[in-house]
Order: structure tokens, then sequence, then C-alpha cells
């Protein structure tokens, strides 16, 4: 339990954009954090590579620490937040050593709780501390603590997120000004939207992050970045985008964890979702996670998924907690209780398909694909023709009703075999969220 007559000293690593944000939280709402946690919260230590730098805040009344490593030994820290990033080097240390030291951690890194979160919750029950990481998954919207708490009565059964603004920017922009995805993400570095290398975002690593986060939670499993498949949007076209509309969908890049009777599936992937789902109507950089439990049904948490003020937020949230003395598991249940459940490999996953294929325009053809999607037995739910692709055919877009994704991989390189098929084929799943 936590002394409530002593304040909760804080030591920050890293002051970045999050990091200066936590600073003006913690020191613009003090008397209100303190009615909230039933005792004060006193920032004592900060580190950061550059001293000089002008933050907005004032730092001068803080131990500064060049090596972040340092503030887990000070005595006058009782909790560390690390805002340093990355899955290893500095952050990886920094969360060993706090923990090791029966001090409690708190962290926005998604990549360094998805990767090592079983160390690192071992480590904090070892020795009483508190491993906290709201912040890790879609800045301020508090998806851990519904998860966690909100809906601890029911079995998780999946849950659907869309869990990077830069994908859902690029996305949004695509469908409303017709943009490729290129011009898109050239102009999204150039106003800040995404980084000079985007690759984490637009590759799905950083969607993946989160899914293996939530789905530990959700499925009171430890975290598995080994088998979770991702795919992300550089191959999305416009034409796909106009396409899913005129089907009634929309595409989203979407972070997908279910669970059944065979065992867990989670993967990243861009997916077409109708246009009367909750998730159709997220637009621009905005994050939303859908969840379904077995007793609440759908539950659907919506908000802004990035940003100084939004993650920031979410990081003093965790320090209230723990300054309340909230000593909850860190994926909800002790280590020793998280299951070992079978991985369902990505062939295996039972869906809806949307194909697109540009095909050569003359007579036979059609019967050359029907004929390559009963070879798979592969039904049609229904097929569009439209007018010339880039390449001078046509294209031909087809979905399927129900069928297993090994059988639509199969197909797909049954098309490319013709010679009647001039490029790739396009597949999206279809995901009836």
């Amino acid at each position: 339990m936590s002394d409530a007559s002593k304040p909760l000293k804080v030591g920050i690593a890293g002051l970045g954009t999050v990091g200066a944000g936590v600073v003006k939280i913690l020191q613009g709402h003090a008397g209100l954090l303190t009615r909230r946690a039933g005792r004060a919260i006193e920032i004592t230590a900060v580190s950061a590579r550059d001293r000089s730098r002008d933050r907005g805040v004032d730092l001068t009344q803080y131990h500064w620490c060049d090596n972040p490593v340092e503030t887990a030994s000070l005595d006058d820290v009782d909790l560390v937040v690390e805002l340093i990033g990355g899955s290893d080097g500095p952050a990886l240390t920094l969360a060993r050593e706090t923990l090791s030291k029966g001090k409690s951690f708190v962290t926005a890194n998604k990549a360094l709780i998805a990767v090592h979160g079983k160390e690192l919750a071992t480590l904090a029950e070892k020795n009483g501390a508190t491993l906290r990481f709201e912040a890790a998954v879609a800045g301020g919207i508090p998806i851990i603590k519904a998860l966690v708490e909100g809906l601890a009565a029911n079995e998780v059964t999946g849950l659907h997120g869309i869990l990077n603004g830069t994908c859902n920017y690029i996305l949004t922009r695509m469908e409303r000004e017709g943009l490729s995805f290129a011009e898109v993400l050239a102009d999204a570095q150039r106003l800040g939207y995404a980084e000079a290398d985007p690759t984490f975002d637009i590759d799905g690593i950083d969607t993946a992050h989160k899914t293996a986060i939530l789905a530990a939670i959700a499925f009171g499993v430890a975290p598995d970045m080994a088998n979770l498949p991702v795919e992300g949007i550089r191959t999305i076209a416009p034409v796909d985008i106009d396409y899913a509309k005129e089907l009634g969908y929309r595409i989203k890049l979407l972070g997908v964890a279910r669970k059944d009777s065979a065992g867990v599936e989670t993967r990243v992937y861009p997916a077409m979702v109708p246009l009367t789902a909750p998730l159709a109507g997220v637009m621009n950089a905005v994050n939303a996670v859908v969840v379904h439990g077995d007793y609440v049904g759908e539950t659907v948490y919506e908000g802004a998924g990035a940003g100084e003020g939004p993650t920031a937020s979410a990081v003093v949230a965790d320090i209230i907690d723990i300054a309340r003395g909230n000593l909850c598991p860190a994926f909800g249940v002790k280590v020793a209780d998280l299951q070992t459940l079978p991985a369902i490999p990505a062939d295996k996953h039972y869906g809806t398909f949307y194909v697109r294929l540009s095909v050569e325009d003359k007579p036979g053809v059609m019967a050359e694909i029907t004929a390559a999607l009963a070879k798979e037995q592969v039904s049609i739910k229904s097929i569009l023709q439209r007018g010339k692709a880039d390449d001078g055919g046509v294209y031909i877009i087809l979905t399927t009703h129900r069928t297993v994704e090994a059988s639509i991989t199969a197909v797909l390189e049954r098309f490319n075999a013709l010679k009647s098929v001039l490029e790739a084929p396009a597949m999206l799943r279809i995901e009836e969220v």
C-alpha cells in the first residue's frame, strides 16, 4: 500500500514532446493530482541528451542525470518514467535497473513491452514494484485500463483496432482526395504527420507492438511478436479505395486479435470494414478499438492516439494509480497465471476476401478465373467488371464467401500463372466488425 503521508517522488527519463507534457501536467495540476491520488506527486530528477534545449518547462529545480539509468539509483526517486523509446538499449537497461531495485516503472514504450513485457512483469512482481504502460497503446484512450479493470468480468473473445494515426491519416486523405499512397506520404512527412523514416508506421510494425500488448491483456497470455504476421499499407491503391466504397466498405489498417478453442490469432493487415461499422467512421489521425466480451458484448473506445497531451495524460494516469497503491499485475494476472495458448497460423484464418485483377479484355478470361476459384473450392459472393486499367486491361473485382486463407493464397498463385492476368492481383481481407 502507498504511504499517503509521503509524496511520491518521480524521475523522468526522456524529455521530448511527451516528457515535456508530463512535466507540464505534474507542475500545472499539482493540487488536483494530490487530491485525486491522496498524496503529493513530485518530480525530483530528469534526464535527457541535451540540457540546453528549451522545452517550455522549468527544469532548474530537478536533479539532472546525463545518464538516464542513473535515475533508478537515486534515493529520492520512488518511480521512474521512461520516455526514451526503443525495445532495447538505455530504455531496457533502465527498466531492468528500476524494477530490480523495487521501484515502480511507467513507460509509453510499446516496443519495450511487446518484446520484453513478460520479463519486466516478472521483475516487478519479484521485487514488489509496479509496471504500468497505459500510454504505450492508443495514446489518450484508456484501453488497457478498460481491459484490465472495466471488462474484468468478461472473457474477451476478440478485438480490432486502428492503432496508428499516421496510417489512418494517409488512408483518409487517399480516399478524400484521390491521391496515391506515395503522394500522401510525402505530404504527411512535410507536415510532420509522418517521420522521415516512416517504416515502423506504414509497414505495420508500430501497430503490431500495440496489438501484441492488447492481446496479452485481453487473453491473459504473454506478448508474442514471433507469431504476429504483419502487413502494412504501401500496396494500397486509390482504385482499391474506390472499389471498397462502391462495395460498401472502407479500408483501414487493423490490429486484430481473436481467441477461440483452437488458440489465439494476432495479426496486422489492411482490411475492408463496412461503412456502417464503428471503425469505418474513424478518420484522420484518430485511434479506435472495438472489444468483444462475452457478457458486455461490443464496446468501442475512440480518441487521440498520439501527441503531447493525450500520451502525457495516460502516463500521468499511471503515476496516479501507483500513488494510490493500485498494485494490479501488469497484464491483469500474475505472470505465473499467464496462459500458453497455441498460435493460429495465418493460413488457417477463416473469412471473406476482396480480390482485384487486371486482365486482358477478351473472351474466355472470366472462365479461366472461375475455373481457378473452383479448383480451390472458393465461392464467389459478388463480381464486378469495370473499365480500362492503367496497363490497358480491364478490372475484375470479386468478393468471396467465407473460406480459409490458404485457399485464397492458392487462388492468387493460380491467377498469377494465367497469361490473361496482366499484373499481380490485389487482395484484401474483409472484416465485418
